[in-house]
């Protein structure tokens, strides 16, 4: 923007508060694949200003953090000022390299200990960004990393990764800070440390963009974006922005469709059965002498820290763990070992989780992905029968995804990509269903969308439920029994709303 644009665009869009303008974006329009993501986007964010990016799925707000933080090419201009800053980025997922300098990885690989420890360790990586040890320990115990220290980073849980992100964004010297959906999958010590250790950074005169929900943001925002089909709806001041009604989302009417389901064969008294069962790398034990019985048609939330064991707890059952068949597992009846194949098992069982999403090929189209549920396949290599072909249309239509169905998944917002592997898990209609954070980066309309979902299938249709969620208003209402994996141990009971908050 030269100096006569600016004149006039001030003009037109004056400063909100004291002094003059820390950011200027103007007209910003992006295309992708000449469809277009970002529409003719101006705001002006005031000195001591910081952002917060909200709006519905697909809406563009990824795209908009990419642009801010200079990561994309766009049509318009991002000025800060007279100054050039330094940004640093965080992502949604942070992609680092093995020993090897390969980027290569597969889903469920750091179970596999000869493997996982060909990548670098968490220390090593933190020490690319900072030579100050101090500053590193300090960080890492503010955000309860401390002791995965000299873990290899593939052994990090997915609430244990974000974590290491974050450490790794904020030992940087940094202008601004434009994070991607910071609290997703944190639980609620971790989110509470996060709130405070961004305050700190806008207290001390950094600029904050972040990605957030309307009910996660942090203290220092000051303004607003809100996104609307990749256009600018409305940006406000964040008191302003909280008491308009424009931005509450409300329940879709796809909810009062027809469900695509239909009552699942169900042949067993005992779901899950464990007996003393123990996973252990070396020295390090992560689950240990663990008894819980899941009996067919309960519902079970699985709760506990970032760290604590809840995904490699659900890999023993899923088969994916090398460890699983070394402990006594009773799965639909019968022991595991005695005579089933994986195959066998995964066909009951429907699972989806964060680490699904990240090793999941992003190349295979929104349909195949959904199909491939019916054969438990990182891809189609069967052709469907007519009544399967009705039942992944269905289910496009019934999540809103029939306009993106024949996009690839790396052309889908994450949320995006998130329902069509939920209708993945859900297109077989299995007995038991398996949902790690399964509404980890959805927005508040796709939540809502699918707790309803998952409260219809699992009352009306009796099926068995493990849920694993750090968000209260995610939990589904048919849940009435709990697990909760501590360092310390594990306990059971039956589940209530103050017990609700993992």
């Amino acid at each position: 923007m030269n100096d006569a644009q600016k004149e006039i665009y001030e003009a037109q869009n004056p400063p909100l508060g004291d002094g003059g303008c820390a950011m200027y974006v103007s007209n910003l329009s992006l295309q992708l694949q000449g469809q277009p993501l970002l529409r003719d986007i101006s705001f002006t964010l005031p000195i001591n200003g910081h952002l917060a990016i909200t709006g519905a799925s697909g809406s563009g707000k990824t795209t908009l953090a990419k642009a801010i933080a200079g990561k994309i090419f766009f049509q318009g201009s991002i000025t800060f000022g007279d100054k050039k800053p330094h940004i640093v980025f965080v992502e949604q997922h942070y992609h680092f390299k093995n020993t090897s300098n390969t980027s290569y990885f597969y889903y469920q690989q750091r179970y596999n200990s000869f493997e996982s420890d060909m990548t670098i360790t968490v220390a090593d990586e933190l020490r690319k960004v900072c030579t100050a040890e101090a500053n590193i320990d300090s960080l890492l115990t503010r955000l309860q990393l401390q002791h995965r220290k000299d873990a290899p980073l593939l052994h990090l849980s997915s609430g244990e990764h974000k974590r290491f992100q974050l450490v790794n964004a904020f030992l940087q010297e940094a202008d601004v800070f434009v994070i991607d959906s910071p609290f997703i999958g944190l639980d609620v010590n971790s989110r509470q440390q996060l709130h405070a250790i961004i305050n700190e950074k806008a207290a001390a005169g950094k600029t904050i963009v972040v990605i957030a929900d309307v009910h996660q943001l942090p203290a220092c925002i000051t303004h607003v974006v809100f996104l609307q089909n990749g256009g600018l709806a409305l940006f406000e001041e964040k008191q302003q922005f909280l008491s308009n009604t424009i931005h509450t989302l409300q329940l879709p009417e796809v909810l009062q469709q027809e469900m695509p389901f239909k009552q699942a064969v169900v042949n067993f008294d005992i779901a899950i059965k464990m007996e003393n069962v123990q996973v252990a790398y070396q020295q390090n034990i992560i689950i240990n002498n663990i008894n819980w019985q899941v009996n067919n048609g309960e519902k079970w939330l699985l709760k506990g820290a970032n760290g604590a064991g809840k995904s490699t707890l659900l890999s023993l059952v899923t088969g994916d763990h090398p460890q699983a068949y070394a402990n006594k597992i009773i799965l639909f009846d019968k022991k595991r070992g005695s005579g089933e194949t994986i195959w066998d098992i995964k066909r009951k069982i429907g699972y989806v989780s964060p680490e699904l999403q990240w090793y999941f090929d992003t190349n295979l189209t929104c349909y195949n992905t959904v199909a491939s549920g019916f054969f438990d396949t990182v891809g189609l290599y069967k052709k469907l029968d007519e009544q399967q072909q009705q039942t992944v249309q269905q289910w496009l239509v019934y999540l809103q995804l029939q306009r993106v169905q024949q996009k690839p998944l790396s052309a889908l917002s994450t949320s995006q990509q998130r329902m069509a592997l939920l209708a993945r898990a859900l297109v077989k209609n299995p007995p038991l269903l398996i949902l790690d954070e399964p509404c980890q980066g959805l927005d508040e309309t796709q939540v809502k969308q699918f707790v309803a979902l998952a409260d219809t299938l699992c009352t009306r249709l009796n099926k068995t439920l493990i849920y694993v969620s750090h968000y209260t208003n995610e939990i589904p209402a048919c849940i009435t029994h709990v697990l909760e994996l501590r360092k310390d141990g594990y306990e059971t009971g039956t589940l209530d709303k103050e017990t609700k908050a993992a």
